[in-house]
Formats: C-alpha cells, structure tokens, sequence
C-alpha cells in the first residue's frame, strides 16, 4: 500500500479527482506498478517523478506543508484504506471517500455509530427530541455521527457530548476550519471530550455549497443507520435519507403533526418506508444484532483494558455473540485481518464461535 507521504501525492496527481481516486483504491492495484499502468498519462508521469526524484517532483512543496501540518500537534490524523482507524463501513458504499483527515480521538470510530440529521430551524420540540437521541444513545455506548449542523445535528452532538458519550462531526471544509462559525465551542468540546472531527478535504479548505451534500455521504456511510428527527418536504436531511437507503443503511424518522411543516419530510420518509421512531429502542430493534452486543462491549472494554490494551480484537469480545460485521466496524480491522486474528484466538482457546457470532471464553476455560 502506499505509504501517508505516497498519499498525499496521489491526491494532488492532475487529473485525479476523489472520485477517480476512490475508483483506484476499489480496484486495489499494486503498489506501485499496478498504479502507474492504470493512471492518466499525465497522472502517471508526475507519480513516477515522485516515486524516483521527490526532491524533484511540483507535488514535494504541497506533501510537506500536509506533513508539517499533521506533525504539529497531537490528535491530526490521516485515514486511508489499508489505516488501522479506516472506517471499514465506507468499503460498503458506492462513492467513498479515497482519504480522510481526521482531528481529536480516533476511538470515537470505535463504537458502533448512528447518524443523526435534521432541520437547521427546528421547533422547541424537535431540539429537545434531538437531545434527547443523542443523550440516551450515548447513555448506550453509541457513536452520534452528524455535520455540526445548526438546528438538530449540534443539538444531538451537544448532548451526546455532555452525556460523557462520543460524537464524530464529518464537515463541508477542512478540520481545521470551524463551520458554522456559532459552533465555535461545540467544536472544541468535541476535540476535548473524545469527539473526533473529519473531512475529505485538506486542512485549510474553506466551507462552500456544493461540499455538504457530499459531505453527507460520509456522514451515512460510516454510520449503521440515520435517524432524521425533523425536516421539511425540500430539506437535506432527505438527502441524507436517500444517501443511506442507497448504502443499505437503515433509515428513521420521528412522527410529527401533519400541521407542521418541518414534520412534513419525516412523514414523508415514514410513508416510504423508513422506521417510525418512538424512543432509542426502536431503532435498536432494527439493529438487533448491535443492541445485542453493545452494552457487554463497553464493559468488557473497561473491564480488560489493562490485559487487552494491545489487542483491538480481544477487548470488544464478551460473553454474548458478535457478529462479524460488527467486530469489524468496531475494530477498524478489514475482514481478512478480522478473520485471521479470530482464528488465531480461537486456536488459543481465548474465543469462539458461537449462533449469531463470536464469544469471548472465560479465563478457566482458556486454561483448559
């Protein structure tokens, strides 16, 4: 795979837009030559340069600037396929993302994670039932993922945050750039209470239009679900409903009154299809195979920090079944990896196999 520096050359190659990029890394070519033989020529040529004379090579300035920036400071991050934080969901979408910045605690990937969305200008109601998701699903051990939105996204995030629970805000902009600039302080609690804030774009990028409905994708793709508390019939929480039934993502929606108009785009949703919400158990419900393991994560977690500290796979195993899917979303591990190190716990007597997934064996039963 390349390597960070590799990376950040690729993503200044002429002619290489995310989406091409995105392209290349699904058809995992070999590094180098299988990159170079599928590259434009132009494209081709200054990777080439790079990879023989960096010292050389138009793209060294940029590199550098993108390194100093990430040695800076602690917490600044640069996610990639082949990364031990990658967001393994983001394998399952369409259009993903060939890179990501990332600024704060890369644990906050960790959990399982929903997404929640909704109006800018939401009613009294609709900010407190925002609040109120995002508190209790902290209260579970749930990631809230969102945009750092005026309206329901910080109010969500603002709460999931007091409740000591994690949040991942994906911008529009650089990490480094604050958008919108009145959640000034909700940035920095997510970057001092365990939050982790995302981008495609390189630090330094300023916010523009056509950046958020792009920025929405990721926001559905690294979640399991999204719950859209409340939106009006033309809002982009509907686009970020379309993006996550497109990405086999389960969609929710409160109820509203029919005489209200920001309720309009959740009724719709709920005529199409998506789950009715009542409260956080509903869509637990919908996620059974997670309801089932999340509690017993948290608390195998704290419980075998100390012992398991180097393991990512061992500390989120317990006594009730765990699904593949769910080891590797939780892990940051792929699944050949997720896999191998499960057969290897397995032959170490440390795990099994079991209806519905794998089990973490008691001590005694490892002495055995």
């Amino acid at each position: 795979m390349p390597t960070q520096r590799d990376w950040l050359a690729l993503i200044r190659l002429p002619g290489m837009g995310t989406a091409r990029l995105a392209e290349m890394v699904a058809a995992t070519p070999d590094w180098p030559e299988g990159w170079l033989g599928c590259l434009p020529r132009q494209a081709a040529t200054m990777l080439r340069l790079w990879l023989d004379h960096p010292a050389h090579s138009p793209l060294l300035q940029a590199v550098e600037a993108d390194l100093a920036w990430l040695a800076a400071a602690p917490g600044r991050h640069l996610l990639h396929p082949g990364h031990s934080a990658w967001p393994a969901l983001l394998e399952q979408i369409g259009d993903p993302p060939p890179m990501l910045w990332a600024l704060g605690d890369l644990a906050a990937l960790q959990p399982p994670k929903l997404a929640i969305v909704g109006s800018r200008r939401p009613t009294r109601e609709g900010l407190a039932n925002a609040a109120a998701f995002g508190r209790e699903l902290a209260s579970r051990d749930w990631c809230v993922v969102s945009g750092l939105a005026l309206g329901v996204d910080g109010a969500a995030q603002q709460a999931a945050l007091e409740a000591g629970g994690r949040s991942v805000a994906v911008l529009g902009c650089g990490v480094d750039v604050i958008y919108p600039p009145r959640h000034a302080r909700l940035y920095q609690q997510l970057l001092e209470r365990g939050g982790l804030i995302l981008s495609e774009h390189p630090p330094g990028t300023r916010a523009r239009a056509g950046f958020f409905p792009r920025r929405n994708r990721i926001v559905t793709g690294i979640s399991l679900g999204v719950l859209v508390v409340e939106a009006a019939e033309k809002s982009g929480s509907l686009v970020s409903a379309r993006l996550a039934m497109e990405q086999n993502r389960e969609v929710f929606a409160l109820p509203g009154s029919i005489h209200n108009p920001q309720a309009r785009g959740c009724l719709k949703l709920i005529r199409e299809g998506a789950v009715l919400v009542r409260h956080v158990d509903d869509m637990l419900e919908e996620l059974s195979q997670w309801a089932v393991s999340v509690a017993p994560f948290a608390s195998v977690e704290r419980a075998n920090h100390e012992n398991d500290v180097g393991d990512p796979l061992l500390r989120w195993l317990s006594d009730a079944p765990s699904p593949l899917d769910a080891l590797v979303n939780l892990t940051g591990l792929s699944v050949p990896d997720c896999q191998r190190r499960l057969l290897e716990l397995e032959l170490e007597g440390r795990a099994a196999q079991a209806p519905g997934g794998w089990v973490r064996l008691p001590e005694n039963a490892q002495a055995c």
